[in-house]
């Protein structure tokens, strides 16, 4: 019986270690979420930008070979 109750201690004690830390590394994690959505907003204005500049471009040299 004793093996058995030093087996059921050591996961007793892993899973409340695990929630501990757990309760630690969740702001981190919220940081590293919201630096990848700022990471992605720039991206996509930057893409905006660029699709503005080739529908521009496209346009203008349509109106310019009907002139």
């Amino acid at each position: 019986m004793k093996p058995i109750l030093g087996v059921a201690a050591t996961g007793v004690v892993a899973v409340l270690l695990w929630k501990v830390l757990l309760i630690f590394l969740l702001p981190l994690v919220g940081i590293a979420v919201g630096f990848l959505f700022l990471v992605a907003k720039i991206v996509f204005v930057g893409v905006m930008v660029c699709v503005a500049i080739w529908l521009y471009r496209r346009l203008a040299r349509r109106e310019e070979t009907l002139a």
